[in-house]
């Protein structure tokens, strides 16, 4: 049986931002948050109709509005305006204006049929999130091949050069010893030669 969906509140960044979900942590994990933004004291369950009708709407999906608002929360909001302008922020705080507001009132199957949204959002959210990793597992895996792949080629080369200079080697060894013949062979009969001419002069 679906839990049933709170609504939760925080600000990040330029935005506010809320979402309808069973727990903090799952709203946590939808705003994608790395820390607990509740015990650091910048999250809240709200009790503002107007936000609770909006996520309800929407559960599970993150709503924003600009930072410091009292707009509506959309899917899609802009960034704030007149940051600079002290004029245009309103006198009165945000904590009145919703104090000031009724409690929502959401019906059992308003809540349950929101509850099966979430539900439905969150296995969305998961299915996309394997695909994702799906994606970047075949893509790891198409690296590890090209990579293996040319490791393999850079051994084989390598092998190659290895029993090529070996062969090469041995060769140069066997010519440098007929050298050596050589010049033994020649001195000899160098030495032969010049006594013959020597005797021929005489």
């Amino acid at each position: 049986m679906p839990r049933k969906l709170k609504t939760y509140q925080t600000s990040l960044g330029f935005y506010d931002l809320a979402v309808s979900a069973p727990s903090m942590k799952a709203a946590l994990e939808a705003w994608g948050a790395g820390s607990n933004l509740f015990h650091q004291g910048v999250a809240k369950e709200t009790d503002d109709p107007d936000v609770i009708t909006a996520t309800m709407a929407k559960p599970g999906l993150v709503l924003k509005r600009p930072a410091g608002s009292n707009g509506r929360f959309a899917e899609h909001a802009g960034l704030p305006t007149g940051l600079a302008d002290e004029g245009s922020v309103s006198k009165t705080p945000r904590s009145k204006v919703e104090k000031s507001r009724p409690t929502s009132k959401i019906s059992g199957k308003e809540a349950r049929k929101a509850a099966v949204e979430f539900e439905r959002e969150q296995r969305r959210r998961d299915a996309e999130r394997r695909r994702e990793e799906a994606a970047r597992a075949k893509e790891q895996a198409r690296r590890d091949e090209l990579v293996a792949k040319a490791q393999a080629a850079l051994n084989d080369a390598q092998q190659e050069y290895e029993e090529r200079s070996k062969a090469l080697l041995a060769e140069r060894a066997a010519i440098e010893k007929r050298i050596k013949a050589e010049d033994v062979r020649w001195e000899s009969a160098r030495e032969r030669l010049t006594k013959a001419l020597s005797r021929a002069q005489n």
